[in-house]
């Protein structure tokens, strides 16, 4: 029978998954990379979210190994392409926390576009500043998304209620486009939308995607939003948009500045951009949480189990 590493601690629903198909679980959430090196020869498959880079060393060390599970939608700490040349599956499942992306996406636009942060914070404050706070309705407006997959399609889907015009936009995909989504190209984006959405994998295309360049050709000022990962966006440019007024306001889930497992940022380390973003009323901030709902924890573990017992037999 499969045997299975975990480097990653997951809902236990995936635990139990796998083992009622009668494969061998070992979990080690502590060990360092070196200790699980000596250890990964003896296994089938890996069970991981972000906690090491997974290299070509690390899958050559991995002399059995049939698959490599990912418990999330972005793949860019796996070498896909060495291990698969290797006939070894690389397994994600972005299907599993695209509504929460698509809910998360929505909450920080319209909390962003209605001035709710600072409010409740005035209010609470003792003020009561009305005019100051008066904010902007999605109804109307242009929504552009770069990136349709998985996560681009839940957040159109959000959106389907708030009478708003949808562009969608993805380099590798046709044929999408409904009576409520309009397949566009990026200058078509650039020219009419009042909103845009990020919803793109990390990959050398991708990084800095959103630089001086990306900012400067939307003929309008726009609200930006990103869920997807930090380093698509150039942080020095998107502030410099937002002094410019190119960038009316930013949702950023994501921040160039992660760290590589996603857990953490050292704020004493990180250059003024990203102080800029934390003092500005423009800006609102969450610790990459989109895809992190209780929800979605079940089922990223539901989906990725599936797969891999459909690689392992």
């Amino acid at each position: 029978m499969a045997s299975v590493l975990f480097l990653d601690t997951n809902h236990p629903l995936m635990i139990t998954m796998l083992r009622e198909k009668g494969y061998e679980i070992r979990e080690e959430y502590a060990a360092s990379r070196d200790e699980v090196m000596k250890m990964i020869p003896s296994f089938d498959a890996i069970v991981i979210r972000s906690r090491f880079k997974i290299d070509r060393e690390f899958i050559d060390a991995g002399k059995k190994l049939k698959c490599i599970g990912r418990v999330g939608a972005g793949m860019e700490n796996i070498d896909v392409a060495y291990a698969e040349g290797k006939g070894i599956r690389c397994l994600h499942a972005p299907e599993g926390n695209r509504d929460a992306v698509g809910e998360h996406a929505t909450g920080m636009l319209l909390a962003l576009m209605n001035n709710l942060l600072r409010a409740d914070r005035e209010v609470r404050g003792g003020k009561w500043n009305r005019e100051s706070n008066r904010g902007y309705e999605l109804q109307g407006k242009t929504v552009g998304i770069i990136g349709y997959g998985n996560m681009g399609s839940a957040f159109a889907q959000r959106l389907r209620g708030f009478g708003v015009k949808i562009l969608a936009y993805d380099k590798y995909k046709n044929g999408f486009g409904d009576a409520f989504v309009n397949e566009s190209s990026l200058e078509e984006i650039f020219a009419e939308a009042d909103v845009v959405s990020l919803h793109l994998p990390l990959t050398e295309e991708t990084f800095h995607l959103c630089d001086e360049k990306f900012f400067a050709s939307f003929r309008k000022p726009v609200w930006f939003v990103n869920t997807a990962r930090g380093k698509n966006v150039k942080t020095e440019a998107l502030v410099q948009a937002l002094e410019n007024g190119k960038v009316k306001g930013a949702c950023l889930d994501v921040l160039e500045y992660e760290s590589v497992s996603f857990e953490a940022i050292d704020p004493k380390t990180l250059p003024p951009a990203f102080h800029y973003l934390v003092h500005s009323e423009k800006v609102i901030l969450s610790p990459h949480i989109a895809g992190w709902t209780f929800e979605s924890h079940e089922k990223l573990a539901k989906f990725l189990a599936e797969k891999m017992i459909a690689v392992l037999g």
